[in-house]
């Protein structure tokens, strides 16, 4: 496809997450959505345009369809499987110059989620606390599959320093009955310790965002996360 590049200011746009480009559907350049949006009727109408999450690139939708409770869209200048293929993973925004398309469910900017601080959900897989504190998101990084860039805390990396296990609130548990580390020994276990993590940008991993209250939840495999796993 050759992608028309958008003729305002990319960083100027207000962009809503419409959907993540699935599986190629049939021969003609047709794709599978997932969907993000309420209003897929709205997003999905012939000569709709929806942005790559920079702003920089557009799709403009040809038609669209559903089938078994899916949307199924052709975007124009994607006419063959293989164009199709290439798509799979892409995530759209779409511009919302409309206010009330604020109110939908979920809504909220890429940029709304940067500075937001990174707590482990409850029940997480791999057993940390509930509300253990690991960082902010400090970029949200797009491509194949979006993904957090996690900053981690220095209350955080001091715990992993140390012998203690992190705690809830970030900080250390209590030791055990070995002796601590000098603090010459911990500023070197933390120098060694990696200070982000990139964790993908998937319902199953960040199962909650509350932009209210400032912080998204974390639900991550082992290894994701330094010190979890």
């Amino acid at each position: 496809m050759e992608r028309q590049q958008h003729s305002d200011d990319p960083q100027q746009l207000d962009l809503l997450r419409v959907c993540r480009i699935g599986r190629a559907q049939g021969l003609k350049g047709e794709v599978t959505v997932r969907l993000y949006t309420d209003d897929p009727d709205y997003r999905f109408a012939p000569g709709s345009v929806l942005y790559t999450r920079d702003g920089s690139q557009e799709y403009v939708v040809e038609r669209s369809r559903t089938f078994k409770d899916r949307w199924i869209i052709k975007f124009e200048d994607i006419d063959n499987r293989d164009a199709s293929e290439a798509l799979n993973g892409i995530e759209l925004y779409g511009e919302a110059d409309d206010p009330e398309l604020m109110l939908e469910e979920d809504a909220w900017y890429p940029r709304d989620l940067v500075g937001l601080e990174a707590r482990m959900a409850e029940d997480n897989g791999l057993g940390a606390p509930a509300g253990l504190a690991v960082g902010k998101v400090v970029d949200v990084i797009d491509g194949a599959q979006s993904l957090l860039k996690i900053r981690l805390s220095d209350a955080y990396l001091a715990s992993l320093a140390s012998d203690g296990a992190p705690a809830a609130d970030g900080a250390a548990s209590e030791p055990s009955s070995l002796p601590s580390k000098g603090t010459e020994d911990q500023q070197a276990e933390s120098d060694r310790i990696e200070k982000t993590a990139l964790v993908p940008f998937v319902e199953q991993l960040v199962p909650d965002i509350d932009l209210d209250e400032g912080y998204l939840t974390l639900d991550p495999p082992g290894g994701l996360i330094p010190g979890l796993g």
